[in-house]
């Protein structure tokens, strides 16, 4: 009688096959050791998903705050995004084949979309939900969270216009009392050259990525009010 801790050669074999197949693919992303939303199921090695639409949540709450989804929580580099399929969903992009990892120092804060938000071409955007990257500590993707925006990164991608909203967790960081950019840079100095200089070069130096400057939260607010009109429009 075999031993029932003792496992026979073709089991191990079975095993290790398994287990090779469970693993996702990305090098160094360290995708699987990154938290996800408690509201959010694993799918699968590349997949999240969970019960609500999360592109029907309304970009701009009754007190004034926004709602960004988190896609690529602060220090990662596994690029990761709310599928256009199943907006259920958050998934990890695919390019060439293979899910994306972006070969780079890990982003500089929470990168995101603003629900309920679509800018078209003829505003400056390209017609998805408006990006924005969240300064504090890392937060679960998948998760929703209560943000202020401050300011927008104007920037160019190959040519085609491609900024980011600048926003700060409204809570428990040590951003959430901040107002404007100019606020950021005076009581954080550093902190915008750094996402600046991030955005530039994290698609490395024939990237396509320029920086045009960043603009104040006026700015930023009016793009956001002019993206969630034309999204409820086409509704």
């Amino acid at each position: 009688m075999k031993h029932p801790l003792v496992l026979t050669g073709m089991t191990c074999m079975a095993l290790l096959a398994s287990s090779v197949q469970a693993q996702p693919l990305g090098g160094l992303a360290f995708s699987e050791t990154t938290p996800h939303a408690q509201s959010m199921n694993v799918k699968d090695a590349y997949t999240i998903v969970g019960n609500e639409n999360l592109m029907s949540l309304d970009a701009i709450n009754a007190d004034g705050s926004v709602n960004a989804i988190v896609e690529i929580p602060t220090g990662t580099s596994a690029k990761w995004e709310v599928s256009k399929d199943d907006p259920k969903a958050v998934y990890w992009e695919y390019k060439n084949g293979d899910p994306r990892v972006v070969n780079y120092l890990g982003y500089p804060g929470n990168y995101g979309a603003i629900p309920g938000t679509a800018l078209p071409k003829e505003l400056g955007g390209d017609g998805d939900p408006l990006d924005v990257i969240v300064l504090g500590q890392a937060v679960p993707r998948g998760e929703i969270v209560d943000v202020s925006v401050i300011g927008v990164l104007k920037m160019l991608d190959d040519g085609e216009q491609d900024d980011k909203l600048i926003a700060v967790l409204t809570q428990d960081s040590p951003f959430a009392h901040v107002e404007s950019m100019a606020q950021l840079d005076s009581e954080f100095p550093g902190v915008s050259q750094i996402i600046d200089l991030w955005f530039a070069n994290y698609k490395g130096p024939d990237g396509g990525m320029e920086g045009l400057g960043f603009e104040e939260a006026e700015s930023a607010r009016a793009v956001l009010e002019a993206a969630a009109e034309n999204f409820a429009a086409t509704q």
